[in-house]
């Protein structure tokens, strides 16, 4: 992985962020959205209990999370309902 991406991972790792590696993302890395204390960080299903709206009013993605993210160069999509991968900005 490259720095920006290292620094992220190992300061989201190091505060209980659920991330992790994948042979087939190459450089990159992803973050859980289904160990037991993902919902703190990410929740594809926020929505249907009404503990968060945003813009789109579908989906959790902590702010905490995204704030380390841009701070190194780095944002975050939804593969799938179940994690989210880091992209370079």
């Amino acid at each position: 992985m490259k720095r920006a991406f290292i620094k992220a991972f190992n300061e989201l790792k190091k505060l209980g962020c659920p991330v992790f590696e994948r042979s087939d993302y190459e450089g990159r890395f992803l973050i859980s959205a289904e160990d037991p204390e993902s919902y703190k960080w990410a929740d594809y299903y926020a929505y249907a209990d009404g503990r968060w709206k945003g813009e789109n009013h579908t989906v959790f993605i902590s702010p905490k999370l995204e704030a380390v993210l841009k701070k190194h160069g780095l944002y975050c999509e939804w593969e799938n309902a179940g994690c989210l991968i880091v992209f370079e900005a």
